[in-house]
């Protein structure tokens, strides 16, 4: 589903990645860690065609997206939900749901998806009319996932979705994903709390300081030396 082969991304003259090589298969969700300032929302923003400063190859499903604008990379299936949320907080629930079915595709589909929607997020149902910028921090984050949903994608790109939540919240967003997952949608999480991604996803990457440092399985990924010392401090 995504190919990222030997990936440079740059701001400016400064360089904030270094020959980035992962993938995610159709159906898996995969976990990128690492700790702040990493690169992992530079990567977030370079597959989903937010971040134009970039060589190397990102492909789609077997295509090469690089140098495709945001909207014609959401088009082969993307969806980003970034960290955040970026939700438009003096509109409805409903008006930023209906805004992620704006390709032609999902809108086509934009009953349908938003029903599912709603089964996923109850809350987001019984407050569609509510302006978003009055939901709950967790309520947002549903709400920002809704919204990705909400193209139909068939990547989710996934930037710190349990920021600033609370535990019991966390939970519901976690199951979320792996809801999402099984629905066959295939995930790419970037995630602070290692234990929590590691859980739901098969395999895992390490980013550390722009570069790639390791890659297992989740279940043996926590315990690499690499991410003993630059996430836990071990």
């Amino acid at each position: 589903m995504l190919d990222i082969r030997q990936l440079d991304a740059f701001y400016g003259d400064a360089q904030a990645l270094w020959g980035v090589t992962l993938d995610v298969g159709a159906g898996e969700t995969v976990s990128l860690i690492g700790p702040n300032g990493a690169g992992k929302s530079t990567l977030v923003a370079s597959v989903a065609g937010l971040h134009a400063s970039v060589r190397g190859h990102i492909d789609i499903g077997g295509v090469d997206i690089v140098g495709l604008p945001a909207h014609r990379v959401c088009a082969r299936g993307v969806a980003v939900v970034p960290e955040g949320r970026r939700i438009f907080g003096d509109m409805s629930v409903y008006d930023n749901l209906c805004l992620g079915a704006y390709r032609r595709a999902a809108r086509a589909r934009y009953r349908q998806i938003l029903t599912e929607v709603f089964e996923l997020f109850p809350r987001l149902s019984a407050r569609s009319t509510q302006l978003a910028g009055s939901l709950s921090g967790g309520e947002q984050q549903m709400l920002a996932i809704g919204r990705a949903l909400m193209t139909g994608p068939s990547l989710l790109l996934l930037d710190e979705p349990s920021l600033g939540l609370a535990p019991i919240v966390v939970d519901e967003v976690f199951e979320a994903i792996t809801t999402i997952n099984r629905s066959g949608v295939s995930v790419l999480l970037v995630e602070q709390d290692i234990d929590r991604a590691l859980e739901i996803s098969t395999r895992g990457y390490l980013l550390a300081e722009g570069r790639i440092i390791a890659s297992a399985p989740s279940d043996r990924l926590r315990d690499n030396e690499d991410v003993q010392r630059n996430i836990l401090g071990v």
